[in-house]
C-alpha cells in the first residue's frame, strides 16, 4: 500500500511544485514506485515532468468527475522515472462541480484506492489556497509535506495551516497527520532566514527535515525543460538536496512500517 503524501501550503510561492517533482524524482531514483498527482490547476507539475497539459485528453479532473478510471489517466513520462496524474486548467471545473456532489471531499481518496498497491509513494501537489481539491487531497493523505520559506510571513501562515489540518483530521480524516516541515529556497547568510529555521525547529523539533533545499540556478531552470532536476544536472546543489531529501523520506516511513510490524508481532 503506497503512502500517500500531500504536499501544501497555503501561501504560494514556497517551492511547493517544485518540490513535488523533485521529491518525485528523487525518491524513483531509490527504486521506488513513485505516483504524483497534479491538482493545481496551474499544471505545472505536469509540464515540469515532460507532459503537455494543453493535449491531455485524460486529466485529473476526469478521474474526479467520474468521466474515467484513474488508471486510464496516469501517464508514464519516459523521463521523469515516476508516473504522473496530470493536471490543467479543467481542474478549476472540479472544484465548482465537486461542491454539489454528496461525496465532494472524498473523490481522490476513492481514485487512488484503486492504485495505492502499484506505489510505494504518492506524491499529491496541491493549490496554494484552501479549496475543494486541496480539501480532497488532505482527505486522501496520511501525511503532509509543508514546504516553506524561512520568513515572517511564513509563520504566520504555518498557524493558518496547522489549524486547517487539525480540523480535518476531527472531520474527514483521523489518519491525517504532518509528515515534515521543508525549509526552502534556504540561503544561511540571511539573518532572518536563521532566526525563523531556529523558531522552526524549537517548536517542531524533528518534524523538521535535515534537509534544506537551497537557491539554485539549476533548480529554477530545470522546469522550462520539463525535467526534475536530477535529469537536467545530476550534480547541482538542487539535485544533491532533494536526494538527501527523498532519503529523508524514505527512512522515516521504514522506521514507522518496522514500528508498527514490531507491535503487531508483540500484540500477538
Amino acid at each position: 500500500m503506497g503512502k500517500i503524501l500531500a504536499v501544501t501550503n497555503q501561501k504560494g510561492g514556497v517551492g511547493k511544485t517544485t518540490s513535488c517533482i523533485n521529491l518525485a524524482a528523487s525518491l524513483a531514483a531509490t527504486k521506488r514506485r513513485v505516483l504524483l498527482v497534479d491538482m493545481d490547476p496551474q499544471g505545472n507539475a505536469t509540464t515540469g515532468s515532460g507532459v503537455n497539459k494543453h493535449e491531455l485528453e485524460k486529466s485529473v479532473y476526469h478521474v474526479l468527475m467520474g468521466h474515467c478510471g484513474i488508471r486510464g489517466a496516469i501517464q508514464s513520462p519516459e523521463k521523469s522515472g515516476y508516473d504522473i496524474l496530470p493536471g490543467n486548467a479543467d481542474t478549476t471545473a472540479a472544484e465548482v462541480e465537486l461542491m454539489s456532489m454528496e461525496d465532494k471531499e472524498t473523490r481522490l481518496r476513492d481514485a487512488l484506492a484503486d492504485v495505492a498497491d502499484r506505489y510505494d509513494f504518492i506524491l499529491i501537489d496541491c493549490p496554494p489556497s484552501l479549496n475543494m481539491l486541496t480539501l480532497n487531497a488532505l482527505a486522501a493523505a496520511e501525511g503532509v509535506i509543508i514546504p516553506m520559506q524561512c520568513e515572517y510571513y511564513a509563520l504566520e501562515g504555518l498557524t493558518a495551516l496547522m489549524e486547517t489540518i487539525t480540523g480535518i483530521r476531527q472531520t474527514i480524516n483521523p489518519k491525517l497527520h504532518i509528515e515534515g516541515l521543508l525549509r526552502t529556497m534556504y540561503d544561511p547568510r540571511i539573518g532572518l532566514t536563521n532566526e525563523v529555521s531556529r523558531q522552526l525547529i524549537s517548536h517542531f523539533g524533528e518534524q523538521v527535515y535535515r534537509t534544506v533545499i537551497p537557491r539554485n540556478v539549476r533548480l529554477a531552470e530545470a522546469p522550462s525543460h520539463g525535467l526534475p532536476v536530477l535529469n537536467y544536472d545530476k550534480n547541482s546543489r538542487g539535485a544533491i538536496a532533494y536526494l538527501a531529501l527523498a532519503g529523508e523520506v524514505v527512512r522515516r516511513h521504514d522506521g514507522k512500517v518496522k514500528g508498527l510490524n514490531s507491535e503487531r508481532k508483540t500484540a500477538s
